[in-house]
C-alpha cells in the first residue's frame, strides 16, 4: 500500500508535481564542456561567487547549421566560414545585441568521430554552434528517407498512391526520424542554461522536438515555425503517425506559419484527428490544450536587405550585369529561378511559354526564357523523370521556335553564383514563379530588390540620378507561400497554361507607369519585412504566449511521443477519497450535487441507465437522514426518476432545474420562470433545417428546451453548422424570454435564468433556512454547464467559513473547481467510500469520556 505522500497516482505516475515559485531565481552559469551549460550542483554559498551576468539567451535548431565547411586535404585542418545566404543567420538581426543566440544543427559534410570533440568546442567557440553528429545511416534515413521521401511529399499534397509515384511509409524510416530528433534533443538540453531560455526550432524536419524538449522542461519557451506548406486534413490524416506529430507541434507555446492557409489546414487536423477547439482572443488565433494556450502566428519570412544590396555592389555583378545585358539587346527577358523539384512546375512555365509564342508570334525572336536551376534537395525516381521532362521540352521548343544566334528557352542548369544570379534578378524584365505548392519562396522577394538597385551599383553601370523610376512585374503561382504578400503581381493557376501565357504577355506590354507603381508598392513592403522584422515579431510573439508560465501547475503524462503537459491553476489538484472521507466522518450535516451524463455514467457509454454500483452508493448517501442529496443534470425529468427510482430520498433537478424534486414522494416544481413555450414554434422549424443539411446530427426535445446535437456529424462540418445556427437562433429570438448557448457538440434553446447554479444556492439556501447549515459539500460534474454549480456553492456559503467544500470536475481541465477526478470510475469510487461511512455502524462510547467519536480521526 502506498503511504499518504503517494496518494496522488498521478504523481506515481508521471513524475513529481510542479510547484512553480511565482518569482524564479535565475540559476548561475558554468560552463563544463564547450557547448554544455551546467547549472547543477551549484550551492548559493557559492553562487555569488561564480555567477555571471544572465543574458538573455535564445537557443535556434534548424536541421543544418548556417555554416560552410571543408577539409584542407593537404593540412587535414577544417575549414569553417558563416553561411551568409542562410536565413538562420540573420534571424538574430531582430534580436537585441545583448542577446546570445546559439545554433543547433547538423554539418553539411560527415565529421570522423575521432574528430567530433575538437570541432564542437571550436564551432561553439568560434561561432556559437553546437553541431549535431548524426551516424550516417541514421542521417540518411532521417533525412533523404523519412523527411525527403515522405514527409515532404506529403506536405506538398502527394500521396504514394503506387510505388511509382511517392515511397509508401516504412516504419524504419520513422525510426530514424526519431532517433534523429532525440539526438537534437540531447544536444539542445545540454546548452539550455535557464528555463527561461528561449527556444525557436525550424521546419518539418523537427517536429518531434518539442515532445523531447517539453518532457525535461516544462517552463521553457518552445517556439516552432513551419517552412513547408501545411497539407488539408484529407492528405495529412493519411500519415500513420500523424498523431505523434500534431502533439509534438502542441507541446510548442507559438507555431508559426507563412500563410493563414497553413495555418487554417493544421486546425483543421488538430480539430478533426484531437477534437480540439480554437478561437480568436485578441488578434491571435489560440488553441485551447490541456490547460495550456498554443498560439499560432502567421507571418511570412522576409529577405536580408544588407545581403542582397552588398552583393549588387560587387563590381562582379556590374561586370555580368553588362554582359548579359549586351547578350540579350534588344529582347525582353522573362526570369525563373527554381530548385529542380517536381513541385516547382518548371515544365508547366516551360510549356506556357511555348503557348505564348504561338499565341503571340510577333514576340519570337524578342522575348527569352531564361531558367536557372538550382540543385535538387532530394533524390529519386520524381527528381529524375522532371529533370528528363524540362530537358526534352526546351529543347523541342528551341528547335522549332529557335533560330541561328536566337534560343526562345536559356536552361542554366550549374551552380550559379550568388553575384551572377544578382545580376539576371537585376536585368530580367519579368520574373516568373510558377510553382503547383511551395512553401514561401523567396526569389520573387530578391527579383524586386535587385531590379530596385542600389546607389553604388549605378555608379558602376554609368546610370545617373535622374535615371527612370525602377520597374518590374511578377507572375505568381497562388499556390505559393509569398503570393498573398505581393498584391502587385498577376497570379496564375500554374495548370491553367493558356492563362499562364497570357499572365506573362501581359507583364512584358504592361505600360511602365503600371510596372512601377507595382514595383513601388512590392519593394516598399519587402524592404520594411525583412528577415529582421519576421524574427523580432517572432520572439515578441513568443514571450506573450509564455507570460503565465510561472502563474500554473504543471503535470506531464503519457509515456513515449505521446508526452503531454497539462497546465492548471496552482490550487487545482486530484481529490482524495481519504481525506474526502475524513470530512465526511467529521460533518454533521451535508449536501452532495451531482451531474449525470459524464459524471455518473460515461459520456461515450451506449447503455445510459446508472451502474449497480452507482446506485447501490446513492442509496446508502441518500438513506442517511443528514444527507441531503440532488442529481442535478440537462436530462429530461421522465428518464431521471425511471433511472432512480429505487432512491426515494434522492433529490432530482431535471432540464438543468427547470424542474426540480425533494424526494419521490413530491411533486414537481418548476423554476418559477416563464411557463410559455410558443419559442418552441419558431425554434423547430429551423433545428429541422440544419439537421437535414447536417448528416448525422439530431434534436432533442424536451419539455424546457429543444437540443441540436452534432456529435455524430462531420467534425468540422458538425461545428460550422453549429456556429451558423447559434447566430440564426440568436437573431430571431432576440425577443423572446429564451437563452441560446452552445455545449459540448450541442446547442441548446432553454429558458432565461434557468441553470444549474440557480438550484444548488436555492438548495442550500433551503438548508440555512431551516437551520440546517452544511459544514460539508461535495458538488461533482464535468462540463460547462456544471461550473455554474461550482461558482453557486462558493457564493452561496460564503458567509459560512466553517464549511467544507469540495467542489469536483471529471477530467483535467481548466475549471473553477478546485479539486479534479480523471474519470467516471473515480467518482464511483469515491461515493463507494463515503456511502461506506454512511453505512457502517458507529460505537457508542461512556458519556464521561467526554469525546465524540466523529472527531477521532
Amino acid at each position: 500500500m502506498g503511504s499518504k505522500s503517494f496518494g496522488n497516482l498521478l504523481d506515481l505516475a508521471s513524475g513529481d508535481l510542479l510547484d512553480i515559485p511565482h518569482t524564479p531565481r535565475a540559476l548561475p552559469r558554468v560552463m563544463t564542456v564547450p557547448g554544455i551549460i551546467d547549472g547543477y550542483g551549484i550551492s548559493d554559498r557559492d553562487s555569488d561567487a561564480i555567477s555571471l551576468p544572465c543574458r538573455e539567451r535564445k537557443i535556434v535548431v534548424a536541421n543544418f547549421l548556417p555554416l560552410n565547411c571543408k577539409k584542407d586535404l593537404e593540412t587535414g585542418q577544417w575549414i569553417f566560414s558563416l553561411d551568409n545566404d542562410s536565413p538562420m543567420l540573420h534571424l538574430k538581426d531582430g534580436f537585441s545585441p545583448e542577446t546570445e543566440v546559439i545554433y543547433v544543427g547538423s554539418l553539411k559534410i560527415d565529421v570522423d568521430l575521432s574528430e567530433q570533440d575538437e570541432v564542437s568546442q571550436t564551432l561553439f567557440e568560434e561561432f556559437g554552434c553546437v553541431p549535431t553528429f548524426l551516424p550516417q545511416d541514421v542521417h540518411k534515413k532521417f533525412y533523404l528517407g523519412f523527411c525527403k521521401q515522405q514527409l515532404w511529399p506529403l506536405f506538398h499534397y502527394m500521396l504514394p498512391m503506387c510505388p511509382d509515384h511517392g515511397e509508401r511509409f516504412d516504419r524504419s524510416l520513422w525510426q530514424a526520424y526519431v532517433s534523429a530528433n532525440k539526438i537534437f534533443a540531447d544536444k539542445v538540453m545540454g546548452a539550455i542554461n535557464l528555463e527561461e531560455d528561449c527556444i525557436w526550432i525550424h521546419d518539418y524536419h523537427l517536429m518531434l522536438l518539442p515532445t523531447f524538449l517539453r518532457r525535461r522542461f516544462y517552463r521553457v519557451k518552445l517556439g516552432f515555425f513551419l517552412h513547408s506548406p501545411f497539407p488539408s486534413s484529407e492528405i495529412y490524416r493519411t500519415l500513420p503517425v500523424r498523431e505523434e506529430l500534431l502533439r509534438g507541434l502542441l507541446n510548442c507555446d507559438l507555431i508559426g506559419f507563412h500563410t493563414f492557409d497553413y495555418a487554417r489546414h493544421f486546425l483543421s487536423c488538430c480539430c478533426r484527428m484531437l477534437g480540439l477547439e480554437y478561437e480568436s482572443k485578441r488578434g491571435h488565433i489560440a488553441l485551447d490544450y490541456l490547460g495550456r494556450t498554443v498560439f499560432l502566428k502567421i507571418l511570412p519570412i522576409g529577405v536580408q536587405m544588407g545581403r542582397l544590396e552588398s552583393v549588387l555592389n560587387l563590381p562582379a555583378t556590374a561586370e555580368k550585369l553588362k554582359e548579359i545585358q549586351e547578350k540579350y539587346q534588344g529582347k525582353k527577358v522573362i526570369l525563373g529561378v527554381d530548385d529542380m523539384d517536381i513541385f516547382k512546375g518548371l515544365s508547366l512555365k516551360i510549356l506556357a511559354f511555348e503557348h505564348l509564342l504561338q499565341q503571340y508570334p510577333s514576340m519570337l525572336g524578342k522575348i527569352v526564357l531564361i531558367q536557372i536551376v538550382n540543385p535538387a534537395r532530394g533524390s529519386g525516381k520524381d527528381v529524375q523523370e522532371a529533370k528528363k521532362e524540362t530537358y526534352y521540352t526546351v529543347n523541342r521548343i528551341n528547335e522549332r521556335y529557335g533560330s541561328p544566334g536566337y534560343e526562345p528557352v536559356v536552361l542554366i542548369d550549374r551552380p550559379v553564383p550568388r553575384f551572377e544570379k544578382s545580376a539576371y534578378y537585376a536585368m530580367a524584365e519579368c520574373c516568373i514563379v510558377n510553382a503547383v505548392r511551395d512553401g514561401m519562396n523567396l526569389v520573387p522577394y530578391k527579383y524586386t530588390v535587385c531590379r530596385q538597385g542600389t546607389p553604388e551599383m549605378d555608379k558602376y553601370m554609368g546610370l545617373s540620378d535622374d535615371s527612370p523610376p525602377r520597374t518590374s512585374t511578377l507572375v505568381l503561382s497562388e499556390f505559393i507561400g509569398c503570393s498573398p504578400s505581393l498584391s502587385g503581381a498577376i497570379r496564375v493557376n500554374p495548370w491553367d497554361v493558356d492563362a499562364v501565357a497570357d499572365s506573362m504577355y501581359s507583364a512584358l506590354t504592361m505600360p511602365d507607369s503600371e510596372k512601377q507603381l507595382r514595383h513601388k508598392k512590392h519593394y516598399q513592403y519587402i524592404s520594411t519585412h525583412d528577415v529582421a522584422y519576421w524574427s523580432r515579431s517572432f520572439a515578441q510573439d513568443l514571450e506573450r504566449a509564455c507570460r503565465d508560465h510561472y502563474s500554473k501547475r504543471c503535470w506531464g503524462v503519457g509515456w513515449g511521443l505521446g508526452f503531454r503537459l497539462i497546465a492548471l491553476s496552482p490550487n487545482f489538484r486530484r481529490l482524495s477519497v481519504e481525506p474526502t472521507v475524513s470530512a465526511y466522518r467529521r460533518s454533521s450535516k451535508r449536501a452532495i450535487f451531482l451531474d449525470y451524463d459524464g459524471t455518473l455514467v460515461p459520456e461515450t457509454s451506449i447503455v445510459k441507465e446508472p451502474s449497480a454500483d452507482v446506485m447501490s452508493a446513492l442509496k446508502a448517501l441518500c438513506n442517511d437522514p443528514n444527507n441531503t442529496v440532488f442529481i442535478v443534470s440537462g436530462r429530461g425529468k421522465v428518464s431521471l426518476s425511471d433511472w432512480l427510482a429505487p432512491c426515494q430520498n434522492l433529490g432530482i433537478a431535471a432540464e438543468h432545474g427547470y424542474f426540480t424534486r425533494w424526494n419521490e414522494s413530491c411533486d414537481w416544481e418548476t423554476s418559477g420562470f416563464s411557463n410559455d413555450f410558443e419559442w418552441k414554434k419558431i425554434v423547430e422549424p429551423i433545428m429541422r433545417l440544419y439537421t437535414e443539411t447536417t448528416d448525422g446530427s439530431t434534436i432533442e426535445a424536451k419539455e424546457s428546451a429543444l437540443v441540436w446535437h452534432h456529435q455524430d456529424a462531420d467534425r468540422d462540418f458538425g461545428s460550422c453548422q453549429a456556429k451558423e445556427l447559434l447566430d440564426h437562433l440568436e437573431s430571431v429570438l432576440v425577443n423572446e424570454p429564451v437563452v441560446v448557448n452552445r455545449g459540448h457538440q450541442i446547442v441548446e434553446v432553454k429558458p432565461q435564468g434557468v441553470s444549474k447554479g440557480l438550484v444548488t444556492g436555492k438548495v442550500l439556501r433551503r438548508m440555512l433556512e431551516e437551520g440546517n447549515a452544511p459544514d460539508f459539500v461535495v458538488c461533482i460534474g464535468d462540463d460547462r454547464s456544471d461550473e455554474e454549480m461550482f461558482e453557486s456553492i462558493t457564493t452561496t456559503l460564503s458567509a459560512q467559513p466553517s464549511s467544507e467544500i469540495f467542489a469536483c470536475t471529471v477530467g483535467r481541465k481548466p475549471s473553477k473547481a478546485k479539486y479534479f477526478l480523471d474519470e467516471v470510475s473515480d467518482v464511483v469510487k469515491l461515493l463507494q467510500g463515503l456511502a461506506n461511512t454512511s453505512s457502517s455502524p458507529k460505537p457508542s462510547y461512556p458519556s464521561h469520556l467526554g469525546v465524540s467519536f466523529e472527531r477521532v480521526v
